[in-house]
This record gives C-alpha cells, sequence and structure tokens, in this order.
C-alpha cells in the first residue's frame, strides 16, 4: 500500500515538474508578431481568458490556455488593463503578461467630431486625417452603416460628437463603430430620463429634434429654451419653420444666402412647408442638445430672433415677434 502511495505521489511530482518546466519554457519563449507593428484592444471589464481567445484569434498565440494557467500561476489573471495597445518587437508571453498589467498603452492620436457637423463634414474629416487607415473611404453611407453595425437607413446623426483617441495607423471603421455605439448610449439614457408628455413617438424623432437644436443655437444656456420653442410648437400644430433645415433639404445648392425663394421650395426638410419633423437628424447633435430635446424648459415661447450676437428674442405671440423682428432684424 504504501509502495502504491509512494508511486503515486512521485507521479504527481513528476507532472507538476514537467508542467513547470513546460510553463517556464513557454513564459520565456518569443511569439511572433502577426505583422509589426501589432496593434490590439482590451476592452473594460476583459476577463484572462477573453484576452486570451482574443490574441490566439489574432495569430499572437498559438492557443490561449498555457497563457491563462501562467497568467494564473503569477497572480496576473485578474490585473489586466484595458486599452490600446501596440507591439513594435516580438515579445514572451510572460513579458506580454507585464505589459498588460501594467497598462502601456500605444502612442494614441486625437480624431475630433465636432457638435453640428454633418455626415458628409466627418467623412471629408476622416478621409483628410493622417493617423487613421481609410477604410471608408469608397464604402457607401450604407455599407458603412453596416460595418459599425447599425440598423438604420441614414447615417447622419448616428455619431457621437466627441474627441476620440486612436492608435497611428488604426482603422476609421474602428472609430466609426465607436462613435456609434457611444451615440446610441447616450440616447438610450437621456431617453429613460426624459420629460413627460413629449410629442416624440420614438428616441429617433428626438435625436432629430436635438440636432435642430444643435444647429439654431448660438448660446449654449439657450438649449433648452430653444428646444422648448419647437416642442411648443410641435403640440400646437405650427409648422417649425427652421432655417438649417431648409438649408440641409437644399445640399449643394446652398451657397450660403438664404432666399425667400428657397424658403419656399419643396423638400423633405423645408420645415417652412411642411409640418412636423423632418425625416432625418441634420447633424450631429452633442449631449447637451440632447437633454435639451428630452427635457427642454418649461415655457410658453414660440417664437425666437437673433439679436446679432448669438443669443436670441424669445416670444410667446406673434406680435410680440414681430416687434422682435423689427428690432433685431430691420
Amino acid at each position: 500500500m504504501l509502495g502504491k502511495l509512494y508511486a503515486l505521489l512521485l507521479i504527481i511530482l513528476f507532472l507538476a515538474v514537467a508542467a513547470f518546466g513546460w510553463l517556464y519554457y513557454f513564459a520565456n519563449k518569443e511569439l511572433a508578431l502577426p505583422q509589426s507593428p501589432f496593434r490590439f484592444s482590451l476592452k473594460a471589464g476583459s476577463t484572462m481568458k477573453t484576452v486570451a481567445r482574443q490574441l490566439t484569434d489574432s495569430n499572437l498565440l498559438s492557443e490561449p490556455w498555457t497563457f491563462v494557467s501562467l497568467a494564473r500561476m503569477l497572480g496576473k489573471s485578474t490585473q489586466i488593463k484595458a486599452g490600446e495597445y501596440e507591439l513594435d518587437h516580438v515579445v514572451t508571453p510572460l513579458a506580454l503578461l507585464r505589459l498588460l498589467s501594467r497598462g502601456q498603452q500605444a502612442e494614441q492620436a486625437p480624431v475630433q467630431f465636432i457638435e453640428g457637423q454633418t455626415f458628409f463634414e466627418m467623412r471629408k474629416l476622416l478621409d483628410q486625417h493622417p493617423d487613421l487607415e481609410h477604410d471608408s473611404k469608397d464604402l457607401s453611407e450604407a455599407e458603412i452603416l453596416r460595418e459599425v453595425g447599425a440598423s438604420e437607413s441614414k447615417a447622419e446623426g448616428m455619431f457621437f460628437p466627441d474627441t476620440y483617441l486612436v492608435i497611428p495607423g488604426s482603422s476609421d471603421l474602428k472609430l466609426l463603430q465607436r462613435a456609434y455605439s457611444a451615440m446610441q448610449n447616450q440616447l438610450a439614457s437621456a431617453w429613460e430620463s426624459r420629460a413627460e408628455d413629449l410629442p416624440y413617438t420614438d428616441a429617433y424623432q428626438a435625436l432629430i429634434m436635438a440636432s435642430i437644436i444643435e444647429k439654431e443655437t448660438g448660446q449654449p444656456d439657450e438649449r433648452p429654451l430653444i428646444g422648448s420653442v419647437f416642442i411648443n410648437r410641435l403640440k400646437k400644430g405650427m409648422l417649425l419653420q427652421t432655417d438649417p433645415t431648409v438649408i440641409y433639404g437644399m445640399g449643394t445648392q446652398f451657397n450660403g444666402n438664404l432666399r425667400k425663394a428657397d424658403l419656399q421650395r419643396d423638400t423633405p426638410y423645408n420645415t417652412y412647408i411642411r409640418a412636423g419633423l423632418p425625416p432625418t437628424p441634420i447633424a450631429m447633435p452633442g449631449l447637451a442638445a440632447i437633454k435639451a430635446a428630452l427635457n427642454p424648459a418649461q415655457s410658453n415661447a414660440l417664437y425666437f430672433v437673433a439679436k446679432g450676437d448669438g443669443s436670441h428674442e424669445f416670444s410667446s405671440n406673434l406680435e410680440a415677434h414681430n416687434r422682435a423682428v423689427n428690432k433685431y432684424q430691420r
């Protein structure tokens, strides 16, 4: 009996030494990069198993489980830092684990999407940005939406304006995917905390309104009041009569001078002759505009006119509005 137990212990010891020897060999074996530089990103909340699988799918690791075992043995399986990484030379699994646990990130470059930009303007920015791989350049609008996982048929307003950090040489489609997801998250959160009795059937209509507020606002603190004007008009069945929608509908025909004839030209975006909201957003609205569309100021205002300094005069009836127009416009 003691002989069998002794033999079993020897086998266990042998297997343990063999496993340790294999892990030691693996830990110090150089990993060939799939390409140089090799770039990858780790999402917040990634587990060691998902990271190892990701690196295996990218052909940096031949299989995931040895890397997971090494991480567990060294106590680093819960120390992975999310972020963007870049490898420009061969590394060992041990060095890779140290890198991931320190959170050392690749050098990143900023790409800025600005509130009020149109999808056309945003694409132009992407095509000219020196730090991006221009994978979207020859794609149609529908193809881009498909690539980023969007269910919408129109791209206007579907990307959240912000400053995004990217690894030089990364795909512009990856950036668009991030901006699309950010807009979905921000809009969903704002929709959940919306005011009662709003004239929208869904969050997309609120996004359309937010884009109008964005284009009409000269001073940030006026957004909730501008939102109130347009919402009051919708509730009363009044035409929105907002110039930015007309300009958007004119497209390249707009030369910087909006004429009376333009206000009478029928397009789906001419809110001087068509009731309700236009069919799509007209620009990228920022978070403040989205909040103004979903939690507007409480007012009776139905009109506003620009004062010439970026601010507006608000009125609750046409007579007061005409006086304001005479004062500031004529």
